[in-house]
């Protein structure tokens, strides 16, 4: 019996990306972008191309997948977390501006400054979908964000949310999930050397 298996990869580079803004998947790929993802083009079909391929509605997510021949249905679900007030500002301009805030946020993941989502809430919403894929029974390929990844990683371990900000997830990162009896079992990868983590064998 085919067992549910997930790779999520982090959408291609953005200028606002780049430039450490909220929201930074909101916009089209910038060159660099394109190039990182066209990079991998060759290499996507035969790795996902036979996927069920989901992805998040931002532009940045839907064109890397195009990018790789991909026609993705669009998966609110996955969609970048809720920055409120701080989408479309870098980090060092609400730093300046709100530095109390900033700090609540990246101390207490139940804190949300900016009248979005909680870290919280997006873990718990990225756990939701998680859940519901178990029953599929098929191979998918979902692009979306580096904070989505993370979000996926604190449930497949089942880490504590605080968590969150000791994984550092690139763009075009490549997370692997595999439900199991005991849970999932996640394999780090990238388009070159891999390394592993087992959870749940």
């Amino acid at each position: 019996m085919t067992t549910t298996g997930i790779q999520l990869v982090a959408h291609a580079p953005t200028r606002a990306l780049r430039l450490a803004t909220f929201g930074s998947g909101n916009v089209d790929l910038d060159e660099g972008g394109r190039r990182a993802a066209l990079a991998l083009a060759n290499q996507a079909p035969a790795r996902w191309g036979e996927h069920w391929c989901v992805s998040s509605p931002a532009e940045a997510a839907v064109q890397t997948a195009m990018a790789w021949g991909l026609r993705p249905t669009i998966e609110a679900a996955i969609a970048d977390c809720d920055y409120g007030d701080w989408t479309g500002h870098t980090l060092d301009e609400v730093a300046a501006t709100n530095p109390d805030g900033v700090q609540r946020w990246l101390i207490d993941p139940d804190a949300a400054p900016h009248g979005g989502e909680t870290l919280t809430t997006l873990i718990d919403r990225v756990g939701h979908w998680l859940h519901a894929q178990t029953t599929r029974c098929e191979r998918i390929t979902a692009i979306t964000h580096a904070a989505v990844i993370r979000a996926a990683l604190v449930n497949a371990l089942r880490a504590p949310s605080t968590a969150f900000w000791q994984l550092d997830v690139a763009p075009l990162s490549v997370l692997h999930l595999r439900a199991g009896p005991r849970g999932w079992k996640v394999h780090l990868a990238t388009a070159g050397p891999t390394a592993a983590v087992r959870h749940g064998t």
